[in-house]
């Protein structure tokens, strides 16, 4: 008698995998009757020779997608030629087979039925490999287990969307953005997406829109957590000019959650963090923290502070907080702290690129704009004496700037003498320097270096007419 101790064993894999001979016949005997119309079905359903479990049946389908590709006649006869030419026939049972499948199949008027049952039993296959693949894994035990707990949610994640993606029809298309036009057109909104919480910035972006990788990079010490943290801080407490409170997620790689939480407390109460620090808090002050405290406490606010995470871990993270918590606004603070390491070996300037394409592939797949921080190179200061950032200062790899919809180059002034604004110490300098559908130009912010805390300022560049004429320039194809 066995020890209850003894480790169950895992049950046995020598099942047969979920196939239908008759459909998979009945597709391939509808095809030879009606090749046009069957084999254009399962090119829109995505059937691929894998889908079809038989070798011979594989094998059949195969050369019939080339023949339809190839604008041949497709029948008895020429499919029999085609076979026999690039020795197959035999293996897939001869011609006599062939004629068995017409003889299975009397119409192809069920074509669709057939082509469906296919395509289930080759998803469940898929599904069973991606387990089995996991849990061999899982046994090897030579990888840390989130990693393959993020890597396996990847991949079951990615069957679902290659399944349920495809063609929508080109009028629910237009009905759906004459339906958002008559939105603006009734509340005379200005604002198409999330509000940033700043006028001007508002007025470029026309709002963060949904899908968008909006990257905030600059050099150390410029302010760009800051200015993120500030944009998540008015989103998620609904300071914004819609007044819609939003769920938003933090993924900080470089500051840990009780830095954070404290610096917004200290940047909301406007109370140096630095004076908090060193226990100069008077009475007042302390006022003013428990109302920033109490403001905060409402936030919908969640946030990860997980040291090296990679991009494969990031993005499953934040499916799962989209899925419980229907986020509307994903902060990265920074892309280069992230990892990914299937491409660490590549030099890091491709493993960059596979960071920077996996975050905007999570803004499409969520459909929630994403505003990345990034680092600058040297360049600016090496550059000019007024250090003025160009986008391909962006660090590390110019698929930053190919990726991104939108990029602002934060910039402060003060921090450079020969700059003419050197004297305004409260001046920060936002250059969207790439916007895919709209305006570029500079904004300007009002920064209170104390308190981290960025305004709208009095008096900016933006000019709303100009910016948004017919002829306004910066406006990418």
């Amino acid at each position: 008698m066995a020890s209850r101790n003894t480790p169950a064993r895992s049950p046995q894999s020598d099942r047969i995998p979920p196939y239908s001979e008759e459909a998979e016949r009945g597709v391939l005997g509808s095809a030879l009757l009606d090749s046009t119309r069957v084999i254009d079905l399962c090119l829109e359903k995505r059937l691929g020779p894998d889908a079809f479990h038989a070798p011979a049946h594989r094998t059949i389908y195969e050369i019939l997608v080339d023949m339809n590709n190839a604008g041949r006649v497709i029948d008895l006869l020429t499919l029999g030629e085609r076979l026999n030419d690039a020795g197959l026939l035999d293996r897939v049972g001869g011609r006599e087979y062939l004629l068995e499948l017409l003889d299975f199949t009397p119409t192809a008027a069920h074509a669709e039925h057939y082509i469906e049952i296919v395509r289930s039993k080759a998803l469940l296959r898929t599904i069973i490999d991606a387990s089995r693949e996991a849990i061999d894994r899982c046994y090897e035990a030579e990888e840390n287990a989130d990693e393959i707990l993020s890597e396996t949610e990847q991949r079951i994640y990615d069957i679902g969307e290659q399944e349920t993606r495809g063609v929508v029809e080109w009028s629910d298309l237009v009905r759906d953005s004459m339906k958002e036009i008559e939105d603006i057109f009734l509340q005379k909104r200005a604002i198409t997406g999330i509000p940033t919480g700043y006028a001007d910035l508002d007025k470029m972006l026309l709002g963060m829109q949904n899908s968008d990788m909006i990257i905030i990079a600059a050099r150390p010490s410029m302010g760009k957590t800051s200015l993120a943290m500030n944009i998540a801080e008015k989103v998620a407490l609904g300071e914004v000019s819609d007044n819609t409170p939003r769920r938003v997620a933090v993924f900080s790689l470089e500051m840990s959650r009780e830095q954070l939480v404290r610096r917004m407390i200290c940047c909301r109460a406007r109370v140096s963090s630095h004076r908090l620090s060193g226990g100069y808090v008077s009475q007042v002050n302390h006022g003013h923290l428990m109302q920033a405290a109490d403001a905060l406490i409402k936030a919908p606010l969640y946030l990860d502070d997980t040291a090296g995470l990679n991009a494969v871990e990031l993005r499953a993270r934040a499916r799962r907080l989209k899925k419980r918590y229907d986020i509307q606004l994903i902060v990265v603070d920074y892309l280069q702290l992230l990892h990914y390491p299937q491409y660490a070996s590549e030099g890091r300037q491709r493993e960059t690129a596979a960071i920077s394409g996996a975050l905007k592939a999570m803004a499409k797949e969520l459909r929630v704009p994403v505003i990345v921080l990034s680092q600058l190179s040297r360049a600016p200061e090496t550059r000019d004496k007024r250090a003025i950032p160009k986008l391909s200062d962006l660090r590390d790899s110019g698929s930053i700037e190919q990726d991104a919809d939108v990029v602002g180059l934060l910039r402060r002034p003060c921090k450079y003498p020969d700059d003419p604004d050197y004297h305004d110490q409260s001046l920060s300098i936002l250059d969207v320097a790439k916007h895919r559908n709209g305006p570029t130009g500079e904004v300007r912010l009002h920064f209170e270096e104390d308190f981290t805390r960025f305004e709208d300022r009095a008096h900016t560049g933006v000019d709303e007419e100009a910016a948004f004429s017919p002829d306004a320039e910066g406006v990418e194809a």
